[in-house]
């Protein structure tokens, strides 16, 4: 079995435990990991049902997590999974949820997949192979501005210092778009964008799984992922914008008004020498 298809197993796995719990699970139900950061049994034994197919099907690679954390192999292969991007939706029965696996190699990744079990829908790519929903090539839009383009974002919640900044970026946004949706599954929002339906896509303070596969997606599909800086380091920084080439262009101009990535750099080892 290739890549895609050992995650598209893990995901069937993984979306079994998922559609047992779904809409029967609440808030009540979860533990709170960190502020307005939910975990519940759902996320934890759809992780457990993945990795358990990754380590059958693909032995030896290592795991990177959002519940279970990193988990070292013999190979030169990481897995990068969130079990369930969007918990707080799921718990509020609110239907925008998805697994997203990726595989890297060499710090690169290579194979991404972002699975959206309400709908079956599957959004996979390949290094150099394109991207593809449910086998069907994909492409980003060809919207050229951000003047009239519907994009996705997402609030800085369990980071309340970037409220700030970010809401400065927004209104100045929100001017000049035709929409902006906030609907709580940054993997679906990415995996939108390489499908089109979004014109492009930006969030600051997100974890590497949230945003693994779907930045693939975006890159195989036409687009452009870069961090703050226009640099490759949205998954060590976790601010990410990702959207058609002109869509990304003029992003970056709106968000650089306000900070840049070694302004937030700064923020952050200002924090962690407290």
């Amino acid at each position: 079995m290739n890549d895609i298809e050992i995650a598209t197993e893990a995901a069937r796995r993984g979306a079994a435990i998922l559609m047992k719990y779904w809409e029967t699970l609440g808030k009540d139900d979860a533990d709170l990991k960190s502020r307005n950061d939910w975990v519940s049994a759902a996320d934890r034994e759809s992780e457990k049902a993945i990795v358990d197919c990754i380590h059958e099907l693909s032995a030896g690679d290592s795991i990177l997590g959002e519940e279970s954390g990193a988990t070292a192999g013999s190979s030169d292969r990481t897995w990068v999974i969130d079990p369930l991007d969007g918990t707080s939706n799921y718990l509020q029965h609110f239907p925008f949820w998805s697994i997203s696996i990726a595989v890297r190699k060499n710090n690169e990744t290579i194979a991404g997949l972002v699975y959206e079990p309400l709908r079956d829908l599957f959004f996979t790519a390949e290094k150099g192979s394109g991207a593809f929903r449910n086998g069907r090539r994909i492409s980003v839009s060809n919207h050229a501005a951000v003047e009239g383009s519907f994009l996705a974002t997402g609030f800085p919640f369990r980071a309340q210092e970037y409220v700030g900044v970010y809401t400065a970026i927004f209104q100045d946004v929100i001017r000049i778009a035709k929409g902006v949706r906030r609907a709580g599954s940054a993997a679906l929002d990415l995996a939108y964008t390489a499908a089109g339906v979004f014109d492009g896509f930006f969030e600051i303070h997100l974890a590497p799984w949230d945003v693994a596969a779907g930045s693939l997606l975006v890159t195989e599909a036409g687009g452009i992922v870069t961090d703050f800086s226009r640099g490759d380091r949205w998954l060590e920084r976790g601010n990410i914008v990702g959207a058609t080439p002109r869509v990304h262009d003029e992003l970056m101009k709106l968000i650089n008004r306000h900070v840049s990535e070694e302004q937030l750099d700064h923020r952050r080892n200002s924090r962690s020498s407290l």
